[in-house]
């Protein structure tokens, strides 16, 4: 038996490859197993090619696999696109409805199952993604009571009839495949799963329910990929609470609304891609110079301009640290992990609040939309800090405003919302005194950039830098952030076996750079490796800026479209380590 497998299944957009997937690893997720998925998909409602894959595991993952084990094939577009990932003796289970080939070269066993004709035989071609799942689990061997409970969940609220009907599509999938495999195959058995209860979600989803937790009730946005799953989930989850969710005619009224928002009082946030943000970048400013908190989620996209919506990148960083005209404070969180999707949005409402900065929630495209296991969260770490935020203002004198911006050692002033006592104050973007009254005073201008400033320099957050340092002078330093981390884990516990010591540090914190947590580990190891999805290696250049020894500093780049792969970044490793030994 095998402790881990790979599956994929790919054929033409809106032809239910997204449903297969979800039910097939559903019921691998009732059952136990860890799962990692990666969704490759077009920038279109239907047709172009698309394919979901899946890890499988007894143990935790957090990477794609290199190779591949069972391809399930709607089309031949499909196989020639994928079938170079498949181990030797791998399988292919094909639609025999348009006679599948397999291309010169690849090692494979191939099965022709007639999954259009079952699903045509029960009445709708609809039925085909459920005859290409049930081929896949009986490969499997895996207990099919399980997966005909996924099935009636998911269609359940159809009806009894379309829930026979595809449970019968399952069965006659499962039976087809047996027949011209010779029964479950042995090599793809998998070992049984712990059994325990996990969640399976993407990225979006933890950072929408991590809004909800923190407090926050109302999200204004503009749907774009990858981010609108955010929207999608409080647009059911906030009425239910008070709340409520407004679709903007862009994404400015969308920031420009959280803003109004969080400055009276309630918690906000929005969320775009890189285009979005772009837009959003002359109301950041407003938020930084009248310090209304405010929280944006930036989920990163192949770009510049439209790019490659539907692509991994890693390429706003640049634009998130400087893309605001004028100095303000910000802060820019990046999560790694799916758990930490969930924690860092309620530390970002804390943040935002505490520092009354803009925070921006750096992802990336595979950390958002890739589905994959996660713990139980512990809802007994949710902490809600408000800050300076004050409910009662103290008494003004006769036609005095109160001190709103008001000079203080940390930067941070007492905060109030509209209809507070004694707490009328004005309120614009131009340079302003204490009051909020506009200010030309070069005195005035100087010490209120100062003051703003001096936020920066107090900011605190959880684990700005998540390191794994076992060795005290390693051969090798890996540095990277958002979904990179589990792939440099698993590169990592290959380049270990060849001898060659790593360390590994992945930047969670990006503004302000936390130079003096870092420096320690670059200082000690021989080569420093930073792995980023971008062109220009942005995340390296912010560490040469804020921590020097750039003649150590290596770039790992990859801006194709797709995340690493553990391979990838095992073999520049030991390229490196090679470069330096000679």
């Amino acid at each position: 038996m095998i402790s881990q497998l790979s599956w994929k299944i790919g054929g033409q957009q809106g032809e239910g490859v997204e449903s297969t997937d979800r039910i097939f690893s559903t019921a691998l997720n009732r059952l136990g197993y860890y799962l990692y998925g990666y969704r490759h998909f077009s920038s279109r409602i239907k047709g172009g090619h698309t394919n979901n894959k899946i890890r499988i595991s007894t143990k935790p993952i957090r990477a794609i696999s290199d190779d591949l084990d069972i391809l399930v094939a709607f089309d031949q577009e499909s196989i020639d696109f994928n079938a170079h990932e498949l181990r030797d003796n791998g399988v292919i289970v094909a639609d025999a409805k348009f006679n599948p080939v397999l291309p010169e070269g690849i090692k494979a066993r191939l099965f022709p199952v007639p999954i259009t004709a079952i699903a045509e035989e029960l009445g709708t071609s609809l039925f085909k993604n459920m005859a290409a799942s049930g081929a896949s689990w009986a490969l499997l061997g895996l207990p099919i009571d399980v997966f005909n409970k996924a099935v009636e969940e998911e269609f359940g609220r159809k009806g009894a009839a379309v829930v026979e009907k595809n449970i019968e599509a399952v069965r006659k999938g499962a039976e087809s495949v047996l027949e011209l495999a010779g029964g479950p195959i042995a090599d793809f058995q998998l070992e049984p799963a712990d059994g325990q209860q996990k969640l399976f979600m993407i990225g979006n989803d933890a950072i929408a329910l991590g809004a909800v937790a923190a407090g926050c009730r109302f999200m204004p946005a503009y749907p774009i990929t990858p981010a609108s799953e955010v929207m999608e989930y409080l647009q059911k989850a906030l009425p239910k609470l008070g709340g409520t969710v407004i679709q903007t005619e862009d994404e400015i009224a969308a920031c420009t609304m959280a803003i109004g928002a969080n400055y009276a009082g309630a918690r906000a946030l929005t969320a775009s891609a890189g285009p979005g943000l772009s837009l959003m970048m002359e109301a950041i400013g407003l938020a930084g110079m009248t310090e209304t908190p405010v929280v944006i989620v930036d989920t990163q996209r192949g770009g510049p301009s439209t790019g490659l919506p539907t692509k991994q990148e890693q390429s706003d960083l640049n634009a998130m640290v400087y893309g605001t005209h004028g100095e303000i404070p910000k802060i820019v969180l990046s999560p790694s992990t799916i758990e930490e999707c969930f924690y860092d949005t309620i530390e970002a409402f804390n943040l935002a609040e505490k520092y009354q900065v803009p925070v921006i929630l750096m992802t990336d495209l595979q950390l958002s939309l890739g589905k994959q296991s996660a713990e139980m969260l512990d809802y007994n770490r949710i902490v809600i800090d408000r800050g300076a935020l004050v409910s009662e203002a103290p008494e003004q004198e006769a036609n005095q405003l109160f001190k709103r911006y008001e000079f203080t050692e940390n930067g941070v002033s007492p905060r109030v919302i509209p209809g507070v006592k004694n707490g009328i104050h004005h309120v614009t973007g131009v340079e302003h005194d204490q009051t909020g009254r506009p200010s030309e005073s070069t005195e005035n201008r100087q010490r209120m950039m100062d003051k703003r400033l001096e936020k920066l320099k107090h900011i605190q957050v959880t684990d700005a830098i998540k390191f794994d340092a076992p060795h005290e002078n390693p051969d090798l330093l890996i540095i990277g952030m958002g979904s990179t981390g589990g792939t440099i884990d698993e590169a990592r516990s290959r380049v270990e076996l060849e001898g060659i010591k790593t360390n590994h540090a992945t930047v969670r914190l990006i503004h302000p750079f936390p130079a003096e947590q870092l420096r320690p580990l670059v200082e000690k190891a021989k080569t420093v490796i930073v792995v980023e999805n971008n062109a220009t290696g942005q995340l390296a250049d912010q560490i040469k800026l804020h921590v020097g020894h750039a003649d150590k500093i290596k770039n790992v780049l990859k801006y194709n479209g797709n995340p690493f792969l553990p391979a990838e970044i095992e073999q520049k490793c030991k390229e490196l380590t090679l470069a330096w030994q000679h």
